[in-house]
């Protein structure tokens, strides 16, 4: 109305973030009564147009309305990215149980008195998430966001950068060296004493620089636009590794620590609205009030065939959470000597992709407002779980946990 007032014949605004965002005014709003073009122009894209026009260079704008294509291929990208991480994840962890399995087991065989029964009590370097805990990590999640909340700055961005970083550095190292010592078993499993850190073996030397470099890398260079290549790949890293550490140990856990980041996610995406007039979950995903593109703590590819622009994202607790449960599912099918179609794994992966897909479907269809995605991801993938368990007789097992496995050479007759 006042560049109006003063004579303008169309208004350029030039938003604070890159992405591209629709203008729309308040649902209350009476002054409607602009009679010039209003265009809001993304930071980046404004950026050179101040910079031409401060060099004296002829400026022409042309103004439309681009339409957004019904499925946009970082969608797809982003579904397939998803889905990988917790399959390629989900097999490690059961292989390394397996592994462990095999190797009680062999000891069992040479002392079978000694060793009856390997109990579920967590192997070497893994940590298991107890019922307790689960409640606790999502009132510990509540509160953390909304730290992020109140203190989102630039610093404080930074900070999250350098804290990923390291979570990056240690991620990609633990893939690479697992990967690597398949071909390099000698160098794997060669260790020399390091004052401090203790013994680390010579694959880690090499792999490590690597590492650091990499993130250090991104880290100085992450606002260009190929750098979200480097945040996916050490998301993907960090995500793998965490599934790798932690574990879900039975059904019930499963059950409560979805339960309750379900009841989480939907209370700061939508609820959250009620008391602080924005949903804390998209600000936060956003990285309002910052300067940047978002935190670090995400999965991102650019919309490549959007005349919009902007990024498709996924949190890392859309992967993460149901990925335990899917990890633990892979586990107890490999335990229980469980093929694919008998097992629960498949399923819910199939449960966990479909869950993923409606996300993305819900978010198309709502325009883009942000949709939260364990709102879809849980019922799919946990309730398939119980209804295959009860259907099957072996919801009180799942229930409980993983089989016990016990060694065949201890079994002896009852007299």
């Amino acid at each position: 109305m006042v560049a109006e007032s003063v004579g303008a014949s169309v208004i350029l605004i030039i938003n604070n973030r890159k992405e591209l965002y629709k203008m729309v005014c308040d649902s209350n709003e009476t002054n409607l009564h602009i009679n010039i073009p209003a265009v809001m122009l993304p930071r980046d894209v404004g950026e050179r147009l101040e910079t031409y026009l401060k060099r004296g260079t002829p400026v022409a704008v042309q103004l439309y309305s681009p339409d957004r294509p019904l499925v946009d291929t970082a969608e797809v990208f982003l579904w397939l990215m998803a889905v990988g991480t917790i399959l390629c994840a989900s097999y490690w962890s059961a292989w390394s149980a397996r592994e462990e399995s095999l190797e009680y087991l062999k000891l069992l065989k040479d002392a079978p008195d000694d060793l009856p029964i390997m109990e579920d009590t967590g192997s070497s370097g893994v940590l298991d998430i107890s019922a307790t805990s689960a409640v606790l990590f999502a009132l510990f999640a509540s509160c953390f966001l909304m730290l992020l909340y109140k203190l989102m700055s630039f610093w404080f961005i930074e900070l999250l950068v350098v804290i990923f970083s390291i979570g990056g550095v240690e991620g990609l190292r633990n893939c690479l060296v697992a990967l690597l010592s398949r071909w390099f078993k000698r160098a794997g499993e060669s260790f020399i004493k390091l004052p401090i850190v203790g013994a680390v073996s010579y694959l880690t030397l090499v792999v490590l620089p690597f590492c650091i470099v990499f993130a250090v890398i991104w880290a100085v260079y992450r606002r260009i636009s190929l750098a979200w290549i480097g945040q996916d790949i050490l998301g993907i890293a960090l995500i793998v590794s965490v599934l790798q550490i932690i574990h879900v140990r039975t059904l019930k856990v499963g059950t409560i620590l979805l339960g309750c980041t379900f009841l989480y996610d939907i209370f700061w995406v939508f609820i959250s609205k009620v008391f602080f007039h924005e949903s804390v979950m998209i600000v936060v995903a956003r990285g309002d009030k910052s300067g940047e593109d978002g935190v670090p703590m995400l999965l991102k590819i650019p919309r490549m065939f959007d005349p919009w622009g902007g990024y498709s994202i996924i949190g890392f607790g859309d992967i993460l959470l149901p990925g335990l449960l899917i990890a633990f599912s892979l586990r107890y099918d490999w335990a229980a000597n469980k093929n694919l179609r008998s097992g629960y794994f498949l399923w819910s992966m199939v449960a966990y992709g479909f869950g993923l897909l409606t996300t993305y479907v819900a978010l198309n269809l709502m325009d883009g407002h942000g949709q939260p995605a364990l709102l879809y991801i849980v019922p799919f993938t946990l309730g398939t779980i119980w209804a295959l368990g009860r259907k099957r007789g072996e919801l009180r097992n799942l229930w409980r946990g993983e089989p016990v496995r016990v060694c065949p050479h201890c079994i002896r007759s009852k007299t």
